[in-house]
């Protein structure tokens, strides 16, 4: 739901994320770019509209997401990451011709049931080869080959598995080891007579590991332009990418603050001398987090200005002084960004996740719900 009771806005420019695109068509032929989460914040169906003409699958998250992309007027394949929950799922899978990951063998034997009545169809299989969150076991590889040998109307067409680690140096050997694991169940599935593609690295793992980028890839964060080794000696592997997602809120008073006088709740920022504070109209009930109290920074202008006190939950001040220094006025009516903005104060989403205390994915996502204007 978006988040309408206010005055900020997100600005997506659509032709950074064609850009990012294509940046990752040179790493692999076949990139499937994930729009789950309504798109991380940037619009599921505006996302998939933008790359309708350069994608072939496009993966999301639960089955209803499918199906609301579906709806949106896609027609490109489109795979359920998280496989089915209920019983509307399972159906969509056929009315909607969803490709999900099935995770467990209570996915298989739901859907086996259901093919007497509705006829074949395409799956994926979710193998958990180090994540310890959804997928078969490894050691399930057999069991899973068997099931669908005796199910001929479920027919494996992908097989995935999610990386723990990629985007951390230290864990490359990890990495490795369940690229190995993988492989091997692709091999023992292929054996014994399916053709399935295989998909393994996400964007990290496309970035720095040859070993995980196989039949086809999927671009996540890296398509809204975060890089996900920022902050390791891997950083800037690909690329350059571009930033799709901008954040504004409006200047709502510009009023002096005097020596030894507090601000916001419980004075937690007290001034150290004569200083100008802008009010800006954004706080907590606009995700935009209350730990960014007294360590966070704003642009207005092309000035970086630091967030003064507590944030409250429609408001948070911002010390100008500087930008009033040089000459440069701010009056009711400007805008302070909260992600990107001009020059050379931009601010990146790996600069604010850091002052946030969070990652570039939250960042994104929650920013995002606020109304969106597209470029």
């Amino acid at each position: 739901m978006t988040i309408d009771y206010n005055k900020i806005q997100v600005h997506v420019t659509l032709e950074n994320l064609r850009h990012n695109y294509r940046v990752f068509k040179g790493v692999s032929d076949s990139v499937i770019p994930v729009i789950k989460s309504d798109a991380y914040g940037h619009g599921l169906a505006e996302v998939a509209g933008v790359l309708d003409e350069e994608a072939e699958t496009f993966a999301v998250g639960f089955v209803s997401e499918a199906v609301h992309l579906r709806h949106s007027g896609c027609e490109k394949r489109i795979m359920a990451l998280l496989g089915p929950v209920d019983e509307a799922d399972y159906v969509a899978l056929w009315e909607h011709d969803i490709l999900a990951a099935m995770s467990h063998m209570g996915h298989l034997k739901t859907l086996a049931e259901l093919a007497r009545s509705r006829g074949s169809l395409n799956i994926g299989l979710k193998f958990d080869t180090g994540m310890r969150r959804l997928g078969f076991l490894p050691e399930e590889v057999r069991q899973v080959v068997e099931f669908l040998k005796a199910n001929p109307a479920l027919n494996p067409v992908m097989i995935t598995s999610h990386l723990a680690s990629a985007d951390v140096p230290e864990h490359k050997a990890d990495v490795e080891l369940q690229a190995a694991r993988f492989q091997g169940i692709v091999e023992a599935v292929r054996g014994a007579g399916f053709q399935v593609e295989a998909n393994l690295a996400n964007s990290a793992g496309s970035m720095v590991h040859d070993v995980c980028r196989l039949d086809s890839v999927r671009l996540g964060i890296s398509l809204y332009g975060a890089d996900p080794l920022y902050g390791t000696d891997w950083a800037g592997q690909v690329g350059p990418l571009k930033p799709a997602m901008e954040v504004s809120a409006p200047v709502m008073q510009v009023h002096g603050l005097k020596k030894g006088e507090g601000i916001s709740y419980g004075w937690t920022h007290v001034a150290e001398k004569d200083c100008t504070v802008a009010v800006i109209g954004v706080g907590y009930a606009d995700n935009y987090s209350r730990g960014l109290s007294n360590s966070g920074f704003m642009n207005i202008k092309g000035y970086r200005v630091p967030i003064l006190g507590r944030i409250c939950m429609q408001m948070a001040l911002v010390d100008v002084s500087d930008i009033m220094g040089e000459g440069t006025g701010v009056v009711p009516g400007d805008r302070a960004w909260l992600l990107g903005g001009p020059a050379p104060g931009s601010i990146s989403v790996e600069e604010l996740a850091d002052w946030w205390g969070t990652i570039t994915y939250e960042v994104f996502c929650l920013l995002g719900m606020n109304q969106r204007h597209y470029i």
